[in-house]
């Protein structure tokens, strides 16, 4: 008797950093005959569908667009709470008719829990950052809700919870570990990894695409070394610290240096681009991390991964959110260095790069880390959990 034909419905926000550590994941799904939808802001459209889902309109009113977020926790907060509660109506007018046999989620998508539970569907929760430890509240939690608004936060997500008739209605309770997670990172960038309640989360490393030659760049033939520089997709407005990435490593004999600057900024602004230096808007960093022998990142926890997966050594730069948490967590490692944007002087960089790059235990460390990681499982694991759970 052939297998059904399995429906796998993917709720998720249009911040490129939660989508493409999933797609692979979702392709893999799609591989293996399951039927996936995505729903989602158009502004992701292109993305979702590349990766062989049916795309589904879920507008959003997060402002990924003009990345114009609230500097207060509670501030970013609400908007995800606003944005579970316009979306959730949207959610039931695509699927009420068309129920999936499982619910895939973000971290930032409690509507998929609430219609989950409302058509008694099963939920994942699919991680693209640290989860939670088991002391993570006292530690983290209740600092955050002792903030101005946070009162109104909370009872204005138990409202809403209350009026979806899920459970449970506390709002912390709801939006903290799941009953069934996959944490899409290297366990090794997980604070606490050892006290994370493991019969509900799974970590199965990072879902990368690493197929050789897949984004079709090739080391070039005279670079005896080659360094990556990027601040992610987000937080690029950084031309000064282009600049002194510039001074730091233009002309740097044996460098071939590969900077991406975002759609933020010119390359005309830059000034003068040194002969070793190549600069795009945006770069198939995967691919040219696989040819990388050390790499700038703005220690966002996707481009964390993709170092720890290609083992190169880092020199941490972050900008914003996790990122200096991440950034800490790579100097534990002992892979990293980390300089925060102020302090990053093309000196202060130059001399990172060179102490990263002769240290033989960042080597050895790297090496082992890289390892670690790729024996987690990644995309195939994933996705045959997954399928354990269609059983």
């Amino acid at each position: 008797m052939q297998k059904r034909r399995t429906h796998i419905a993917m709720v998720g926000i249009p911040a490129v950093s939660h989508v493409y550590p999933s797609l692979e994941v979702i392709r893999e799904l799609v591989a293996r005959g399951h039927r996936v939808t995505y729903a989602n802001d158009p502004s992701v459209e292109a993305l979702v569908t590349e990766s062989g889902a049916e795309f589904v309109a879920n507008t959003s009113i997060l402002p990924t667009q003009d990345n114009d977020w609230p500097e207060d926790p509670v501030g970013a907060m609400n908007l995800f709470l606003d944005n579970a509660v316009q979306s959730l109506p949207q959610l039931h007018e695509s699927y009420d008719g068309d129920v999936p046999d499982l619910y895939m989620y973000d971290i930032g998508g409690y509507q998929a829990r609430a219609i989950a539970q409302r058509q008694g569907r099963p939920a994942l929760q699919l991680s693209p950052a640290m989860v939670a430890w088991d002391t993570y509240f006292e530690e983290v939690g209740k600092h955050i809700l002792s903030l101005p608004g946070a009162d109104e936060y909370s009872a204005k997500f138990t409202r809403w919870l209350t009026e979806c008739g899920v459970s449970p209605t506390d709002g912390v309770e709801f939006s903290g570990v799941p009953e069934q997670a996959l944490a899409l990172i290297p366990s090794a960038m997980q604070p606490h990894a050892d006290r994370v309640d493991t019969d509900r989360v799974t970590f199965v490393g990072p879902c990368f695409d690493l197929r050789e030659g897949g984004d079709g760049w090739a080391r070039p033939a005279d670079a005896d070394n080659v360094l990556l520089v990027s601040l992610g997709s987000t937080f690029t407005r950084r031309p000064d610290f282009y600049r002194e990435c510039l001074k730091a490593f233009g002309d740097l004999p044996g460098w071939h240096v590969v900077l991406q600057i975002g759609k933020y900024v010119d390359a005309e602004d830059l000034g003068e681009i040194p002969t070793n230096v190549e600069v795009h808007s945006w770069v198939p960093q995967r691919a040219i991390l696989d040819e990388a022998d050390a790499f700038v990142t703005h220690a966002g926890m996707g481009g964390s991964s993709e170092g720890l997966l290609a083992g190169v050594p880092m020199i941490a730069v972050p900008q914003a959110a996790d990122q200096f948490m991440n950034a800490d967590r790579l100097v534990e490692l002992g892979v990293a260095r980390r300089i925060d944007t102020e302090d990053a002087t093309a000196e202060a960089l130059r001399t990172a790069l060179e102490e990263l790059v002769s240290d033989g235990k960042v080597a050895e460390r790297s090496a082992r880390i890289q390892a670690e990681t790729k024996a987690e499982g990644g995309t195939k694991r994933a996705a045959d959990l997954i399928e354990a759970l269609l059983d």
